[in-house]
């Protein structure tokens, strides 16, 4: 009975450090980034709740889910293999898919604000990542390993945080009503199980992007005159 009892805990605790590491409340201002979603709004592009989803949907397929969660399955398997070579060369290759400079500014900017995060929760290798080439990514799935959290949930959680805080600035630059958010969430978790299931197949010659407009709309960002966003 005892060791199934630990082992209960266990599961509990690396559950409670996934929600901690989506959490809003984590200070590394990811809050400040539409990544391309400004510009979008004010081409109108997205001007309502149904193609807020759509585009949302979109990317949530065609980038997140053949990019970033295929490369952090490989970065927390990397981690928990002590393979540093093999998580410089992922990182190495998600800042490079960044296709402007606004997102791979953003890439390095959260990457180092989680690194000084995990600095004082007592995680010492995520030091060496403050002042250098990091990603979210790299140290989400540093924290994940660490932490003992399933590979399947570090994927839903980094898929829910991206699509939590895009909602998020849907809200501000639609707008959209609360009520739209929520129902905007609820909609778009509906299909992540299946995009977390598909990125779990990919081999890594098939990773990438195959969305064009949010390149364009990052890209284009750069130069708008008003903007709430940094990227």
């Amino acid at each position: 009975m005892g060791p199934v009892m630990r082992t209960s805990t266990d599961r509990r605790l690396a559950l409670l450090r996934l929600c901690h590491l989506v959490s809003p409340a984590l200070p590394v201002g990811a809050y400040a980034y539409s990544q391309g979603l400004e510009y979008a709004v004010e081409a109108g592009w997205i001007d309502d709740e149904e193609s807020t989803w759509h585009w949302l949907q979109g990317l949530s397929r065609h980038a997140q889910g053949t990019l970033d969660l295929p490369i952090l399955l490989r970065l927390q398997r990397s981690w928990l293999s002590s393979d540093l070579i093999a998580v410089r060369g992922w990182t190495a290759q998600l800042i490079a898919a960044r296709e402007t400079a606004e997102l791979r500014a953003e890439e390095r900017h959260l990457g180092s604000a989680l690194a000084r995060v995990l600095c004082t929760l007592g995680l010492g290798e995520a030091e060496d990542w403050v002042a250098g080439e990091a990603t979210f990514a790299t140290l989400f799935s540093l924290a994940a390993a660490r932490w003992h959290i399933a590979e399947t949930d570090a994927l839903c959680g980094y898929l829910w945080a991206w699509t939590e805080n895009q909602v998020l600035a849907a809200i501000k630059l639609v707008p959209l009503g609360q009520s739209a958010g929520q129902r905007l969430l609820h909609r778009l978790a509906g299909s992540m199980p299946d995009i977390v299931a598909h990125a779990e197949t990919l081999a890594d010659d098939e990773i990438g992007v195959s969305a064009i407009a949010p390149a364009f709309a990052s890209a284009l960002h750069e130069s708008q005159y008003s903007r709430l966003f940094r990227s």
